[in-house]
C-alpha cells in the first residue's frame, strides 16, 4: 500500500492497549462533548494521515459537516496513526472518529472493544449509496463499524505519451501486450518501465493485480485469510506471470538491480522528465499526484493512464480506502459517519481532485477532470460487479506484509532478483505467512 509505514508500529503497541481495553483498565472517554445519547456533541475530534493539500481538502469536508449539522470539530493529523490510537486510547481520551486506511487496524480495535457500531442512519446511508462489498469491509465479527470514504485504485498503468508515440506503440489492453509493447519501446531506446522496487510495496501490488486477475476473487479471499498456501498452484503461476515482466532486464533502467534501487518517488520522476528513462510506470492513481507535483508533465497530456493490462479476469482491480470510524459514543461521531455516506460529502472533496470515491450515487461529473472520472467509473464499476478487491498486504499481519526486509515485502524483492525461483520464492512465502499466522 502506498506511504504506509508510519501504520506499521500498531500491531504491538496496539495489542498491548487493546488487551487493557479487554480488561477493562482503559477509559472510553471521547474528545467531544459527549451528551449521553440525548443530543449532538457541540464539537467532535477527527484523526487521520492526512496532511497538506489532503488535509485540506478533508478539512472542507468537516466544514460542510458543520455547516449542515451544527456540529464543530477539531482535526489531528498523524503519520503513526496506529500508534497514536494506541496511546490515545491508553490514556482514556481517544478521537471521536478515526479514519483508518487498514482493515486490519479497523479489526484489531473491533476485537479489543475499542470501536462503536455505526448508527441505523449511517447504515441505510451505505445501503443506499455503495456496493456490498464495501459494507462487508467494513464489518467485524457480523457488527457494522466502519464508513469507507476514500477508495484508491491500484489498478492503473501510468505512461509517457511522447515515448510511446515515438516507440510507435498504443497503450496495451492484455498482459502479452504489454509484454510486446516492452519489447518494441527498449528498441526505441528508452527502457519500457519504471517500478519502486526499493519500497517493495509496488512490487506487492503487481503481484495482487495479477493474482486477482489469474486466480480470481474467491481464491484471492481464501490467499488473504491463509485458507490456501502461498504454495498453491494459483501463486506459482501468477508469479511466473509477473516473472515474465522481469525475464529481461532491458525493461527497467539500469536493470533488475535498479528496479530493486529505485523508490517508489524516482519511479515516477524518471518517466515523466526529459529525456525520460523509462517510458511507463506501474502504480495507483496516487501517481498522478507526484507527476504534478514532481515534474513538469501534465496529466491528462504528457502523462496518462490505461488500466491494468487483462491477464485473466478482466475489470479486476486491487484497491485501498480509507475508512472512518467512531471510537467513542457521541452523538456527533455517529452524525459525521452518517454524513460520509453520502454524496453530498464525496462531492465536496472529490470537486477538488486527488479523491476517489466509492460512493455509487456520486455523479461522475464531479471530478474535475477526464483522467479522475476515468479511474473512478473503474473502481466504482469494479465494486459493484463485485471484482474490487482489498490490497492484499494490507490484511495481513504487518510483520508479513507490510515489514521492510521480512515476508511479502522481502520475497517479492528475491523474486526480482531471481524471476525464474517461482516456487522457491512462494516456499519461502507459506514459512512466513504460517509465523504470522499462528
Amino acid at each position: 500500500m502506498r506511504l504506509r509505514a508510519g501504520l506499521l508500529a500498531f500491531p504491538v503497541s496496539l495489542a498491548l492497549v487493546l488487551a487493557a481495553c479487554a480488561s477493562g483498565d482503559v477509559g472510553g472517554g471521547g474528545g467531544g462533548d459527549d451528551s449521553g445519547g440525548g443530543g449532538a456533541a457541540e464539537e467532535i475530534s477527527v484523526a487521520a494521515v492526512w496532511t497538506g493539500a489532503e488535509q485540506a481538502s478533508f478539512e472542507a469536508v468537516l466544514d460542510a459537516f458543520t455547516e449542515k449539522t451544527g456540529v464543530e470539530t477539531s482535526y489531528q493529523s498523524s503519520a503513526d496513526l496506529g500508534t497514536f490510537l494506541g496511546t490515545q486510547l491508553e490514556g482514556g481520551s481517544p478521537p471521536d472518529v478515526a479514519m483508518i486506511p487498514q482493515p486490519g487496524l479497523i479489526r484489531d480495535l473491533a476485537g479489543g472493544g475499542s470501536l462503536i457500531e455505526v448508527s441505523d442512519e449511517a447504515s441505510s446511508a451505505l445501503d443506499e449509496n455503495y456496493a456490498p462489498f464495501w459494507r462487508e469491509l467494513g464489518t467485524v465479527d457480523a457488527k457494522l463499524y466502519a464508513v469507507y470514504f476514500k477508495t484508491a485504485s491500484k489498478a492503473t498503468w501510468w505512461y509517457n505519451t511522447a515515448a510511446f508515440q515515438q516507440a510507435g506503440v498504443q497503450p496495451p489492453a492484455t498482459w502479452d501486450e504489454l509484454l510486446d509493447a516492452a519489447g518494441t519501446v527498449n528498441q526505441s531506446g528508452v527502457a519500457f518501465a519504471s517500478i519502486g522496487g526499493a519500497e517493495a510495496w509496488p512490487l506487492t501490488d503487481l503481484f495482487e493485480n495479477i493474482y486477482l486477475q489469474t486466480a480470481g476473487p474467491e481464491k484471492y479471499d481464501q490467499l488473504a485469510d491463509h485458507k490456501i498456501p502461498w504454495t498453491d498452484p494459483s501463486v506459482i503461476e501468477a508469479l511466473n506471470t509477473m516473472g515474465e515482466l522481469f525475464a529481461d532486464p532491458a525493461n527497467f533502467p539500469d536493470g533488475l538491480q535498479g528496479a530493486l534501487k529505485t523508490d517508489f518517488v524516482t519511479s515516477v520522476t524518471q518517466t515523466f522528465t526529459e529525456p525520460p528513462e523509462s517510458a511507463s510506470v506501474y502504480e495507483g492513481d496516487f501517481v498522478a499526484g507526484v507527476i504534478s507535483g514532481e515534474t513538469e508533465a501534465k496529466v491528462g497530456s504528457e502523462a496518462d493512464f490505461f488500466p491494468f493490462p487483462d491477464v485473466g479476469a478482466a475489470g479486476a482491480v486491487v484497491g485501498g480506502g480509507d475508512a472512518g470510524v467512531a471510537l467513542t459514543d457521541s452523538e456527533g461521531a455517529q452524525q459525521l459517519l452518517a454524513f460520509l455516506a453520502t454524496p453530498e460529502a464525496a462531492e465536496v472533496w472529490a470537486s477538488k481532485g486527488g479523491f476517489i470515491s466509492p460512493n455509487i450515487s456520486l455523479d461522475m461529473s464531479a471530478y474535475p477532470d477526464e483522467i479522475s472520472r476515468r479511474i473512478a467509473e473503474g473502481a466504482v464499476g469494479a465494486a459493484e460487479s463485485g471484482a474490487f478487491r482489498f490490497d492484499l498486504s494490507d490484511l495481513q499481519p504487518a510483520e508479513f506484509g507490510a515489514t521492510a526486509g521480512r515476508g511479502m515485502w522481502l520475497r517479492m524483492q528475491e523474486f526480482v532478483e531471481d524471476p525464474d525461483d517461482a516456487e522457491g520464492v512462494a516456499q519461502r512465502l507459506e514459512q512466513d505467512a504460517k509465523k504470522a499466522f499462528k
